[in-house]
């Protein structure tokens, strides 16, 4: 299962390997928590724990907890979503765990969260759904979580998850519920046709074949819930988003950031020079830390 190249595969058997077999083991042997403490000794002080929440329809959502009592509190924390085309990823893929230690090494605690695969038969709002009980869940902890008040909780996440956090801060807003104190994207998908930033679906695109999986139909995908690129910009909270120069889905954040800007939002656009989609999902990209340190200075210390 390791050596399958998931890419040169059709979506629907890519959808039924992960459905019966799983997502396969990262063959990387240096991407584990232990691994990575040796690797980078400013992240020995970080401690993590799991942390149940109880999400929809009885399905748990699996999170954990990073936090330093050595690093000097910035006064916030993040609840962060990792991507995964909508139908992979986990909480110990380094576009999870690495960031999330590399972030609470930097006095800035993090909740990390997953949600459920759309493998099939699960489209939105079942992702959001997840994201949104865990943001609820660590708004209401957010004392025992992090030690601080639940407004200086901000959520962000990557790719699909930068996705999802955008969907679920516009499903908070216009159900009249506090937003979070600030919004963090890394190279998000906010449009159905994230290269043309725009909702007219390409049917030759693979992008177009994730889009209709994720979201279940054509008419689906022109939720402004799903894909936040589509709705109002207005009430959204400041906002860091990060778009990489080689990476083809670029124009959905610029176009987003833009779109915020017009809005009035409090937007700062990082674009980070060489770098492509999903390089913080690699510790060694020398291009994956520059990000983690431009989301650690956008999130200034408190007071």
């Amino acid at each position: 299962m390791t050596d399958i190249d998931f890419r040169a595969l059709p979506l629907p058997e890519v959808i039924h390997i992960l459905r019966e077999h799983g997502e396969p083991e990262d063959p990387r042997p240096d991407i584990d928590t232990a691994s990575l403490q040796r690797r980078f000794p400013r992240l020995a002080g970080v401690e993590t724990s799991d942390v149940r929440i109880d999400g929809p329809q009885g399905r748990a959502v699996p999170a954990r907890l990073y936090r330093d009592g050595s690093a000097a509190a910035s006064g916030h924390a993040l609840v962060w979503v990792h991507g995964g085309a909508f139908i992979g990823g986990h909480l110990d893929m380094p576009e999870s765990n690495w960031v999330a230690l590399e972030l609470a090494a930097r006095g800035i605690p993090v909740l990390a969260v997953d949600y459920v695969k759309c493998l099939g038969d699960v489209h939105f709002p079942e992702p959001s759904d997840d994201v949104l009980a865990a943001w609820r869940h660590a708004v209401a902890q957010a004392e025992e979580l992090f030690g601080i008040p639940g407004a200086s909780v901000l959520l962000g996440g990557a790719s699909a998850g930068g996705n999802l956090t955008a969907g679920a801060t516009a499903r908070l807003r216009d159900a009249g519920e506090p937003v979070p104190g600030g919004l963090v994207l890394v190279y998000p998908v906010v449009h159905p046709n994230g290269p043309d930033a725009s909702a007219d679906l390409d049917p030759d695109s693979p992008h177009t074949a994730l889009t209709l999986n994720f979201v279940g139909s054509r008419e689906a995908a022109l939720d402004p819930h799903a894909f936040a690129g589509l709705g109002a910009a207005d009430g959204f909270p400041p906002t860091l988003i990060v778009v990489c120069e080689r990476d083809g889905l670029r124009p959905s954040g610029e176009a987003f950031a833009r779109q915020l800007d017009e809005a009035g939002v409090d937007v700062s656009l990082h674009l980070e020079v060489g770098a492509d989609h999903g390089h913080i999902n690699e510790p060694a990209d020398p291009t994956a830390l520059p990000t983690i340190e431009a989301i650690a200075t956008w999130i200034p210390p408190s007071g």
